[in-house]
């Protein structure tokens, strides 16, 4: 039996638990746990059970709760007369005596600490930084000003090369585990909509559509994420299966929004409700016109907002512009000659200083590219992609006059196998190779 008579200061709760004092306070005063006595100074005092109840709640959010879900828990627990630390939960969590984190409680310093713990492979003191988080500010407001923005600069420093691809994946992994987490404690559906949410082929991005499925989770939503690089039929299939009231695509790159619309006119010819959204949109926001569906805008808090609005029945989508025949004719003839063209390249580049690994990305990314911005009516959609490859090149320090020849060749291939058909491809390649040098 745990003793409840008051032996212990707040400085040695502190150091038993590697509680930050401020967090401590904040849950006595938000949620009334624990429940310290006081001396004649007014001075807390806490007994055994108080810090085996802190560790409890500790074990709690580990586990993806929320502080809020992790006191309702305990709540339940004792109003059934039943002593939650009797449970077979695990209490040992200890956070490290010598974690040397700020007092300040803001999620932007919390954030800093986050990255600073991730760029250190320091998965403790990462998910620390996320316990504080959560006790003191709601799940929506961790996930969004910490994890997705943490996520976005770290991925920010790994295009600067000031961080290792290593780092990143750390990140993320730790960062998509927490939200599978949340995910899975989120309560039970208060609402009677189901909406379905994933990634279309070959996208392979999941946190955006996780945090969206969260999110909306947390609306009181049944929703059932798919996750990645889901086929086009199996997202009609399982919406048919489970009457979904909405499925929502997600797409950050150019070549997987061709994909995402492909599933998009597939889901709404067999007259399935759907929305998308993604990276690539908010960059290219023209691209939306030839996606079937309601676009769901740029950040999140509009996409739920959009959600609510869709499934309400206020939203209705426009009449979805057509590609120009010239463009239709061009992906026709690139995509029959494409693996000509590609051998060709191979052949002319080989001699110059390009790796073999270097040479084939480079190739299969344009490639793929190059059909998208074709299907999806505008070529100029590859800029930002091509932009985004020669200032990734930039940074660790390739040579502009590799990606020069690249595009010439690419171009003059182009030509040889397609002769007029590829007119549009041409323009453009030739035009960007002029800007590079």
């Amino acid at each position: 039996m745990l003793s409840k008579s008051p032996a212990f200061n707040l400085k040695a709760v502190l150091r038993e638990t590697g509680l930050a004092a401020d967090t401590l306070r904040a849950w006595e005063r938000r949620y009334g746990l624990p429940t310290p006595q006081r001396t004649a100074g007014g001075h807390r005092l806490y007994s055994q059970y108080d810090i085996e109840t802190i560790k409890w709640l500790i074990a709690r959010q580990a586990e993806g709760l929320s502080i809020s879900r992790a006191v309702d828990r305990w709540n339940e627990l004792v109003s059934s007369d039943t002593d939650p630390l009797a449970e077979s939960f695990p209490t040992n969590i200890i956070l490290p005596q010598n974690a040397n984190f700020s007092t300040d409680n803001t999620l932007d310093n919390i954030r800093i600490e986050w990255i600073a713990a991730c760029l250190n492979f320091n998965e403790t003191q990462a998910e620390q930084a996320l316990n504080k988080a959560f006790s003191i500010s709601p799940v929506e407001s961790v996930c969004v000003e910490v994890l997705q923005k943490g996520m976005s600069e770290i991925g920010a420093l790994w295009y600067e090369n000031r961080a290792s691809v290593q780092q990143e994946h750390f990140a993320s992994g730790l960062a998509m585990r927490r939200l599978d987490a949340l995910l899975s404690a989120s309560p039970a559906p208060t609402r009677p909509q189901t909406v379905l949410v994933g990634c279309p082929p070959d996208e392979w991005h999941t946190f955006t559509p996780l945090l969206l499925s969260l999110l909306l989770r947390r609306r009181g939503f049944n929703v059932i994420y798919l996750g990645a690089n889901v086929p086009s039929d199996r997202f009609a299939e399982t919406a048919i299966k489970v009457k979904a009231n909405l499925v929502i695509l997600v797409a950050q790159t150019l070549s997987s929004a061709a994909h995402l619309q492909h599933t998009a006119l597939a889901l709404t010819a067999q007259h399935v409700n759907t929305a998308f959204g993604g990276r690539i949109f908010s960059l290219r926001e023209s691209m939306v016109d030839h996606i079937p569906g309601h676009y769901l805008g740029k950040s999140l808090e509009l996409s739920i907002q959009e959600v609510e609005e869709v499934l309400k029945g206020k939203k209705s989508t426009s009449e979805i512009k057509t590609v120009s025949q010239k463009y239709l004719v061009a992906l026709h003839a690139f995509v029959a000659k494409r693996s000509h063209i590609e051998s060709t390249i191979k052949e002319r580049i080989q001699p110059l200083l390009v790796s073999p690994e270097n040479l084939n990305t480079g190739i299969h990314f344009l490639g793929n590219n190059i059909a998208a911005a074709l299907q999806l009516g505008d070529l100029a959609h590859l800029s930002e992609e091509i932009e985004w490859l020669k200032t990734l090149l930039n940074m660790h320090e390739s040579q502009a006059q590799e990606l020069h020849h690249f595009m010439k060749a690419y171009s003059n291939a182009v030509d040889e196998h397609i002769n007029g058909q590829g007119e549009p491809i041409k323009t453009w390649l030739h035009a960007f190779a002029d800007e590079i040098t």
